[in-house]
């Protein structure tokens, strides 16, 4: 591609005594990627979604309105923070206009990348900026946001000290790995005996067919292949019928390709498969964010269903918070995923905050929506 000048991208500013926070388009940011990966290094709470290998692809296949915004906070010229932005006319369907982090659904956490020490910061600027756009919205709205770490306990101290109308709208748990374990007594703990021995004699009926090796890849070597290799796995089974596979997708066929590739160019990126015959019948990616990952897209060979590919890859899987020096995995299933809960049995707190902005009117009127919503959803609201 040729260079090309780029226009000076119009900006919104606030400033805070220990930073500012800038609001930008999203391609204003292909200028600061490295400031943006060495951010996410430093993120008091890792989240791979919202890494500039993630996040620009997912923005140059989903936003071909320019309706997405990138919230930058800065101090001494340093990016300390950042969180995409949309705004939204409508909310749970009604005409309720409100401003929120943006995901798409292969987005599956959202809470914003923060540099340790700089969370109360983030949170006094990004606060502050959206009590200036109430014009076109009535209230701030974070989706798939983390319910414990620094990051919310922050949030929930500014939003106490500034005496904020706020409230969990949706909580919900998924599958976590979190475990000092090896991956057979983890295994123990997870499943009964029975189960147990049912997959292991799944697992010898499999070798019986062909040789079976499970295969662990990282980096870039084989990137490519394996990605082919994984497109066309998924799309060979259900979701492929379903028309809902990657692959019949351009935009998620592509944000697939590039978002793994730049993982792996990072070393963030690990792959493991289940083959016979080096032939892959389960397959598996995984986002590595030390402390911990985050599991991303699995698939399976439906032809091998009698013998649980994908069970047998997930026991696999057991080990690898000892193989790559990590703390956890959060699963990114969805709550209710059968196989996820019953082999992995911490679980992490997930939510919906919705949180006033403005004036005290605006903050009143808010309020009583926040209550009904609430007292619908059997949840209260922090006044």
């Amino acid at each position: 591609m040729g260079s090309r000048v780029r226009p000076k991208p119009k900006t919104i500013e606030q400033s805070v005594s220990c930073g500012e926070l800038t609001c930008v388009p999203w391609r204003a940011m292909l200028e600061e990627t490295q400031a943006w990966d060495e951010l996410a290094q430093s993120a008091a709470e890792p989240n791979p979604f919202y890494e500039s290998w993630y996040l620009l692809p997912s923005l140059a296949s989903f936003d071909d309105g320019n309706a997405i915004s990138i919230l930058r906070f800065t101090r001494h010229g340093k990016l300390c923070a950042l969180m995409p932005v949309v705004r939204e006319s409508k909310y749970e369907g009604w005409p309720l206009a409100h401003i929120g982090n943006w995901l798409h659904p292969n987005i599956f956490f959202g809470t914003p990348l923060v540099a340790r020490g700089m969370e109360t910061q983030f949170w006094r600027a990004l606060l502050g900026w959206a009590d200036d756009q109430t014009k076109l919205s009535l209230f701030l709205h974070l989706h798939e946001f983390a319910l414990s770490g620094p990051v919310f306990e922050s949030l929930e101290s500014v939003l106490a000290s500034d005496g904020r109308i706020w409230g969990v709208v949706e909580d919900k748990e998924r599958a976590l790995l979190a475990s000092d374990l090896a991956g057979e007594d983890y295994l123990a703990q997870s499943l009964s005996s029975r189960k147990r021995k049912d997959l292991n004699r799944r697992a010898r009926r499999l070798s019986e067919i062909g040789k079976v090796s499970f295969q662990w890849e990282t980096g870039t070597d084989r990137i490519a292949p394996w990605i082919d290799e994984f497109l066309a796995l998924e799309a060979a089974g259900w979701k492929g019928e379903a028309a809902s596979a990657l692959a019949c997708d351009t935009a998620t066929k592509t944000l697939f390709r590039n978002s793994l590739t730049g993982a792996a160019e990072r070393q963030r990126l690990a792959r493991l498969s289940l083959r016979v015959n080096d032939k892959p019948i389960a397959m598996l990616s995984t986002f590595l964010t030390p402390p911990g990952a985050f599991g991303f897209k699995t698939a399976f060979d439906e032809d091998y269903a009698r013998f649980s590919p994908g069970l047998l890859l997930e026991r696999e899987f057991l080990d690898a918070l000892k193989r790559f020096d990590i703390d956890w995995c959060d699963s990114c299933a969805a709550p209710d995923h059968s196989v996820m809960n019953r082999m992995w049995q911490e679980r992490r707190p997930l939510g919906r905050l919705s949180i006033s902005i403005g004036g005290p009117l605006r903050r009143a009127t808010f309020g009583q929506v926040l209550r009904r919503e609430m007292a619908n959803a059997d949840l209260g609201a922090n006044a």
